[in-house]
Formats: structure tokens, sequence, C-alpha cells
């Protein structure tokens, strides 16, 4: 490495106090909802079954109009765990609107260790979801419920697909328990389609808990496990400190990004553990062999690209096809990254910073990259809701936006 680089990383790497180039369109103190009326709202917080501070959104998706919000249960009084907002609400701070329906949210969790699925439409607990080329919503449901208290497995982890022009269930997939290992929580969920073929679409979804990519074949609904070394975590970069709370995670591998399409199908499939700084790639031709994905002999496939640099750890990362740029989040320098992986030169020199803020952007959550060539980005403020606790007086969930060609302009990443 030359002499240059830890002098160019290290000021492109220095916290800024205000958003540069990012813009705010949402922000909220807590999440309210679109209720059917004002008397089922105060029902529901007279029973705790709506617990205004227990609601924090972790997931987004923009589809046409609709920006779709996640609230996994983390803690008890989820009202409604898949939502969306009007992107044209000219509110700051817009209710949600539950996704597909207020029936279809409204969980009665068992206290026996039954599911607590009435029908398949059902949401319980996701984490992620994606929109797909075939306008559909794929939801990964992780089932779970009090996740931060006594994990109640409420429901199988599953993915659920919805059809978005008629917001109609399509299919409920339970991963198979032989899949799943005592540690496993899959929190991501991650699309590969082509356009012209939607039946032959495939879900790659990591296990970052027992450190694992479970491969999902909708053509023919069934599912392989898929393991490898640079699924786990790295042991040296397990150690966060966000908004001055300093706390420790082991997660495995989180974020991925495909890259585009070449025409025999094939695309690179990127992607990092959650606590590393390091990121890897696999071609997409690899995880959908089931045979060959899932024995030793694919090993040599999966190759190591570089390393972000210096606390870079990440929670989601996106390919954008416009740019082909892969943005990412840096959840513990309150900041957005991306990469540049158009150009040939060491992996290091391509990384920048496109936005760094230690307000808007603590913890960056989630980010996609729209069609339209839009990048949308959720911070959450997480590790004060696990760790200590949100203040209500201020704005802690945002929803940031920018262009991606004017986000990476002065950055390495640029064209």
């Amino acid at each position: 490495m030359s002499r240059s680089i830890p002098l160019l990383l290290l000021i492109a790497f220095v916290n800024v106090n205000a958003l540069t180039n990012l813009k705010e369109k949402f922000k909220w103190k807590q999440i309210d909802f679109e209720w059917p009326s004002e008397e089922v709202k105060s029902q529901w917080l007279a029973s705790k079954k709506y617990i205004p501070e227990n609601n924090l959104p972790l997931g987004l998706e923009r589809w046409n109009n609709k920006l779709f919000l996640t609230i996994p249960r983390w803690k008890p009084g989820v009202a409604a765990a898949l939502n969306y907002v009007d992107l044209d609400d000219t509110d700051m701070s817009p209710k949600f609107k539950p996704y597909p329906s207020w029936e279809d949210n409204d969980i009665d969790l068992p206290s026996n260790g039954t599911s607590a699925l009435k029908k398949d439409s059902n949401i319980i607990s996701p984490f992620r979801v994606r929109a797909d080329e075939c306008n559909r919503l794929w939801v990964q449901d992780s089932g779970a419920a009090d996740i931060w208290g006594d994990y109640d497995p409420a429901a199988p982890s599953a993915v659920v697909i919805f059809d978005l022009k008629t917001d109609q269930l399509i299919r409920r997939f339970a991963i198979p328990d032989n899949l799943l290992k005592e540690n496993s929580f899959v929190a991501n969920v991650i699309i590969d389609v082509d356009p012209l073929d939607c039946e032959n679409a495939f879900a790659y979804l990591p296990d970052l808990g027992s450190y694992a990519l479970i491969v999902y074949s909708f053509k023919e609904n069934k599912a392989w496990r898929v393991s490898h070394h640079y699924f786990h975590f790295d042991p040296l970069q397990g150690n966060y400190t966000v908004g001055g709370i300093n706390f420790q995670w082991t997660d495995g591998i989180f974020g991925l990004a495909l890259d585009k399409r070449m025409e025999n199908g094939a695309r690179n499939v990127y992607f990092h553990p959650f606590s590393s700084t390091k990121e890897f790639v696999v071609s997409n031709k690899v995880l959908q062999n089931e045979t060959y994905a899932t024995s030793m002999d694919s090993f040599g496939e999966y190759q190591l690209l570089g390393d972000r640099g210096m606390n870079s750890q990440s929670s989601a990362e996106f390919y954008d096809d416009k740019t082909g740029v892969v943005f990412y989040t840096m959840v513990n320098r309150d900041a957005i990254g991306c990469w540049n992986t158009n150009k040939k030169s060491s992996f290091s020199e391509l990384q920048g910073m496109v936005d760094s803020d230690q307000t808007a952007l603590e913890f960056p959550n989630d980010l996609k990259v729209d069609s339209d060539g839009n990048l949308w980005v959720l911070s959450d403020r997480m590790p004060k809701f696990l760790y200590r606790e949100l203040h209500v007086q201020e704005e802690n969930f945002r929803i940031l936006t920018g262009s991606t060609e004017d986000l990476i302009k002065g950055t390495p990443c640029a064209q």
C-alpha cells in the first residue's frame, strides 16, 4: 500500500457534524400508526398491545410510491410489524400504514409455545424486505417475538411473498428445521431474479447466528444450507461504540449485494459478516447449484476482495446499476460508505464515504437503491433502544435519501 493511502482514508473517514449530501425525507420521535379508529388505539394502549416506545423501524424498501418499513418485535407492544408510508406525504412524520392489512399484523402472541399464525399472510417479526423486478415483495419474517426479552419463537422463520399489484399473498415458505441450528437467526433477504423469467427466482437468506447462507428456489419451492469459513464473524471486529454506547456483537454473514447480470445469468454475490471489515464474493451460479454449493468442492469458489478499513462494520450493502457502485452502512462511523466496482485498483483505494453525521446517521441500519438511482437510508439509534432508552423528545428515526450520482461526486467512487 502506498504511503498516501492511510492519510487518504483518515481524511475520508473523519466524522462531520452535519449532513452534506443526504437529505432528510422523514423523521420520527416515536412511531404512530394509521389506526382503524381512535377507540382501537386507546384499547391497544390500555392493554399494552401497543407500547409506542417499543416500536423501532429496522428495514426499508421502496416500490413505486410506497416506502416499506419493518418493525421487528424486539420488545412487547409492537402494533404492526410490516408497514409503509406514502412518499408523497408532506408530513415529515407520517403515520405508518400496516401492510398488507391491519388484520395480517394483528397478532395474539401465545404463551404456550404454539404458533401465532392464524393464516399464512400473517406477519410476525420481519427484519428486511425486498421488492423484486417482478413486482413481488419478499418479506423475511423471523417469527420471533420479545427478541430482547424472553425470546418467544411465535412462528417458524419464513419467507413471505406478496403480489405488490394486488397486495395478495403468493406464498409463505417456512425454512425447514433441518436447515437451522441452535443459534440460527435469519435477518435478511436478497432476491436474484431475471424479470423475463420470474418463476426462476432465488432468495439468499443469511443466517448471521450460525454462520450460513440459506438459498431458496422459488421454482422448486425448496431450500438448502450453504456453509463457508468466510460467513463467520471476525473476532477482532466485534467491538462497537455507537452513540456513546460500547457493546460487543458476534454477528456473521449479513450484508449481501448482487452486481449486474451477465448474458448467461451469472452475477457476483458480494457479502460480508456484520462483525467484520472484510468483503468477499462468490458467483450466484455456485449458490444456485445445490449439490455443488453444499459440498466442500465449492470452497475455493469464494474469494476475499479486501478490507474496507478500520471501524467499517456494516449492516447492509446494495449495488447500484447506474453507477456500478456498492453503497454500504458504516455503523461504527455514523456514515455511509461506497465502493467503486468499475475500476481495477486495490480494494482499499476504491473505498469512499458519501456522508456522515453523528446525529442523523446514528446507527444507519438499512439502505437500498431504487430503480430511479436514489439511495434510501434508514437510521434508528438501535444501540440506545437496546441498551439504554430512546428520548421521546428527540428525533430518533430518520429516512435519508439522495441521488447516487450526486452522492459519489468528489469521492474515490466517482466515475
